[in-house]
């Protein structure tokens, strides 16, 4: 008899989600564990495996279907089923032994991440070896394939090949183009930035921190932290962290969110970390981050970016939080004004260090300086706050003793 396969409870943040790709066809044996479908929501890309032994009897929802929660996706059929492999392919005498593979078969089996960058890069997916469960072929195997294959020689082909990704235009030649549906997240995204613009009254204010001191604490202590956690690297962001939370302590209105006609005032400090990804900025949470250790913010930001990449974030990593960093220097802005991450009502920018002439004692000394942002929504935080606010992460970072000792 068969069985409904549904969709994941959504949380009451996501609305919906959309069929992205089955990895199996109806009448296709499944095991237990193994990909079904992954669904695409406003934020993650989910994944649903088969909770037995069967055969796929029916796909209820197609690709491109819009759907809800624990929603009748499709229907499987309980049986053992035997694991089989595809019968190998002869090769001619002298070539290496290799796994048969067809293209299309084998893009059905790809994520939407790792299909769209197969799609653009014109790989050939008979060439890339998998490493993925059954030898499916993942993210990082086309990165390494692709980088191997712009590193090693290019013979020189007998005819001109076709390939999906444009090329790049010469004079007479003709102008193409190419147009592909944005994803889900991306809707989203422009959604809600869209909406932050005609909804809330954003402001900015910026400042400039000494980086010196960090700098020197880090180069003293990196390697016996590491060593000492298990390791784990000291980066700058635990520091900006620390501080952030401080610094919501003395100013709790930057800490808050409006409700309708009210002021939430939020006792603890959940603090998003922006993260970027090839779908999008998603910004997991890091929650009670007041109580958490150095070791333990870094850790879990270094957890959090690994597993965005590889789109494994879930919805309740996502969910919530009360005030945002981001940093934006890692891709070498120098200066930028964030936007807030509704309904929080702050949000941190950091930016490039960079060194510069800086007035010290009445000397000029070069000196590693970063500017900071911090953008507010001005119907709750006042300019008076907005500005003291900052001026306390510029403390706690140019003399980080402060923190440990919350001066």
């Amino acid at each position: 008899m068969a069985q409904d396969i549904k969709a994941p409870s959504f949380p009451e943040s996501v609305a919906d989600g959309e069929i992205a790709v089955w990895h199996k066809a109806a009448g296709d044996p499944v095991q237990r564990d193994e990909l079904l479908v992954e669904i695409e929501t406003d934020k993650v890309v989910m994944e649903v495996v088969a909770p037995f032994d069967g055969v796929l009897t029916e796909i209820v929802k197609p690709a491109g279907e819009v759907i809800l929660s624990d929603e009748v996706i499709g229907r499987l059929e309980e049986g053992k089923v035997a694991k089989t492999s595809p019968a190998p392919v002869a090769a001619p005498p002298g070539t290496p032994e290799q796994p048969a593979a067809d293209d299309d078969g084998a893009m059905a089996q790809l994520g939407p991440a790792a299909r769209r960058m197969a799609e653009e890069e014109g790989v050939d997916l008979a060439q890339v070896v998998g490493t993925g469960r059954d030898g499916r072929i993942t993210k990082d195997d086309l990165l390494k394939h692709i980088e191997a294959a712009r590193v090693a020689p290019t013979p020189v082909p007998a005819a001109p090949a076709q390939s999906p990704v444009i090329a790049a235009a010469e004079p007479g030649g003709d102008r193409l183009e190419r147009r592909v549906p944005m994803t889900r997240m991306r809707k989203r995204i422009a959604e809600r930035l869209l909406s932050v613009s005609r909804e809330t009254a954003m402001l900015t204010t910026f400042n400039e921190v000494n980086m010196a001191p960090v700098m020197a604490l880090r180069g003293k202590y990196k390697e016996q932290f590491q060593g000492a956690h298990n390791g784990t690297r000291l980066g700058f962001m635990g520091f900006f962290v620390k501080a952030a939370c401080e610094a919501l302590k003395r100013f709790p209105v930057v800490n808050a969110s409006i409700d309708g006609d009210d002021i939430v005032y939020h006792g603890y400090q959940d603090v998003g970390v922006a993260v970027s990804t090839e779908n999008g900025l998603v910004v997991p949470v890091l929650r009670d981050a007041d109580f958490m250790s150095m070791a333990d913010i870094e850790a879990r930001i270094a957890d959090f970016g690994g597993r965005a990449r590889n789109g494994k974030l879930s919805i309740e990593d996502m969910t919530g939080g009360t005030f945002t960093i981001t940093n934006g220097g890692v891709f070498g802005s120098l200066l930028s004004t964030p936007i807030l991450n509704p309904p929080q009502t702050g949000i941190l920018g950091m930016h490039k260090i960079q060194d510069r002439p800086m007035a010290v004692d009445g000397e000029v000394v070069i000196q590693p300086m970063m500017y900071l942002a911090l953008s507010y929504d001005h119907r709750l935080v006042d300019g008076k706050d907005a500005v003291q606010f900052l001026a306390s992460i510029k403390d706690f970072i140019e003399d980080p003793a402060r923190i440990l000792l919350q001066l």
